[in-house]
C-alpha cells in the first residue's frame, strides 16, 4: 500500500439512487469501506427502500428494481447504523462532493440526524483525476490500475474501485500529498459553506450566492437589499442542509 498518513479513519462511500436530483430523490444502495490507520479495511454494504419508485431508465444504469428494495429498511431505519460507523472519520468518493455526500446530507436531514457532516475531510478521487489526467471511473480503474471494472454502477464495485484508484494516484503522482488536510485541500473545487455549492465562501471566508442572478454577492448583502429571497429560497426546491445554512446565516444578520 501506498504511504498515507491517516490519524483517523476514512470511509470510500458510492451511492446508488433513484435519480441525480439531490432534493428530490433517494437512495437505494450505498457502500462503505473503511480505511483505519493500522491498515485495517471494513466493508459495510446495504439496500435502501427508497420509498419512491426507481425510474425503469435508472433501473438499466445500476440494475435495482423496486421489488429488490421493497423489504428493506429505509435510510430513516438505518441513519443512527450509518452515522454510527461514520463517526470520527473522514470521507472519500468519485465524484462525491457534487453527488454523494449532498445526497447523504440530505438523507440525514430528512431522517432528523444530527450527525455533522462539515466535520469530516472530503477526498474527491475524481477531482484528483481530473485535475490529473481528466476521465470516467471505468477509464480510471484502466488508466491507473490496469484492470477492467466489472459490474460497474454496483455501489460495492465502485466503491473497491475508487479506493484502488486513489491508492494508485498516490503512487504516480509523489507530489500529492500524503496528509487528510492535504489531499481534502487538492480535491475541493470550491470552498461550500453547504453541501451541493450553492453557498460558497470568498478567500476571507464570507458566505458567497453561487446561483442564479445573485451569483458572485453576498449573501448578506442579497438578503438586506432583497429580504424576500430569503423566504424565496426557504419555500424554494433546495435541500434542507441549504435552507440550514442560510437560516444560520440570516438568523444572525438578523441580531447584528
Amino acid at each position: 500500500m501506498p504511504k498515507l498518513k491517516l490519524t483517523k479513519p476514512i470511509v470510500f462511500f458510492d451511492i446508488e439512487s433513484t435519480g441525480i436530483d439531490v432534493v428530490s430523490d433517494r437512495i437505494v444502495e450505498i457502500s462503505f469501506l473503511k480505511i483505519s490507520p493500522d491498515g485495517k479495511e471494513e466493508v459495510k454494504t446495504m439496500r435502501i427502500n427508497p420509498t419512491i419508485p426507481i425510474p425503469p431508465v435508472v433501473t438499466e444504469i445500476h440494475g435495482i428494481k423496486d421489488s429488490d428494495v421493497a423489504d428493506e429498511p429505509t435510510f430513516a431505519d438505518r441513519a443512527k447504523e450509518i452515522a454510527s460507523f461514520l463517526k470520527g472519520s473522514d470521507l472519500g468518493g468519485y465524484n462525491s462532493n457534487r453527488f454523494d455526500i449532498p445526497m447523504l446530507a440530505e438523507e440525514f436531514a430528512r431522517a432528523g440526524d444530527d450527525i455533522d457532516l462539515k466535520k469530516m475531510r472530503f477526498i474527491d478521487v475524481q477531482v484528483i483525476f481530473f485535475k490529473m489526467e481528466p476521465r470516467s471511473l471505468t477509464a480510471a480503474y484502466k488508466f491507473y490500475c490496469d484492470k477492467q471494472l466489472d459490474n460497474a454502477h454496483s455501489a460495492e464495485a465502485d466503491t473497491r474501485a475508487t479506493w484502488e484508484v486513489f491508492k494508485s494516484q498516490l503512487v504516480k503522482y509523489p507530489t500529492l500529498s500524503s496528509t487528510i488536510d492535504g489531499l481534502s485541500e487538492f480535491s475541493a473545487a470550491t470552498r461550500n459553506a453547504d453541501f451541493l455549492g450553492r453557498i460558497i465562501f470568498d478567500k476571507d471566508g464570507v458566505e458567497l450566492i453561487n446561483f442564479g442572478k445573485h451569483k458572485g454577492k453576498k449573501v448578506t448583502d442579497v438578503f438586506q437589499k432583497e429580504p424576500s429571497y430569503y423566504r424565496w429560497m426557504m419555500d424554494g426546491n433546495f435541500p434542507e442542509y441549504t435552507k440550514r445554512v442560510i437560516t444560520r446565516i440570516y438568523l444572525k444578520m438578523r441580531e447584528n
